[in-house]
């Protein structure tokens, strides 16, 4: 929550480091804080971009690359969607929505091969068609998932809406 505390606190790091003291954490407050942009966007830091990488990573083995973007892609498509949260992390860790942080694969080598999906789904790549969601029809029974419009299949997960 980044209340009336949160905005003084910023203010006196800005004033600290020499900064303009405006109480935002724009591009040269995040700098001055250690934190940087990875994407052509501006839009995730590298820390966000690293947990894409994990989660495609402990999702997706396994899938072509397209499948892995396109798992990537259901993410951000989530974080834009009005009914999830509006973070990769609020969306990552939003209860039981990804199989991989329930059963600890998300904190597994990442393969390189994730690391570049997450960065060309970020740059705007997404196989799965703007899909909100996505199972792999051989281990799913969930009745709301298998209601689902389906709008692609690439590998072994189909994506939906």
């Amino acid at each position: 929550v980044f209340g009336s505390r949160t905005k003084k606190a910023v203010m006196a790091f800005q004033r600290n480091n020499g900064l303009k003291e405006d109480g935002i954490v724009g591009t040269q407050t995040l700098a001055a804080l250690g934190i940087t942009r990875a994407d052509s966007s501006g839009k995730f830091t590298e820390a966000e971009i690293a947990l894409l990488a994990r989660v495609i990573s402990a999702e997706a083995k396994g899938e072509s690359y397209e499948g892995q973007v396109a798992v990537g892609a259901v993410i951000l498509n989530r974080v834009d969607h009005p009914s999830f949260p509006n973070t990769i992390s609020g969306v990552v860790y939003q209860y039981r929505a990804f199989e991989c942080v329930a059963n600890g694969e998300i904190n597994k080598t990442v393969a390189e091969s994730s690391k570049q999906a997450a960065l060309d789904c970020i740059n705007g790549y997404d196989p799965s068609g703007g899909a909100i969601y996505y199972y792999n029809p051989k281990n799913t029974t969930n009745a709301f998932m298998l209601s689902r419009p389906v709008i692609t299949i690439i590998g072994d997960h189909t994506f939906c809406s």
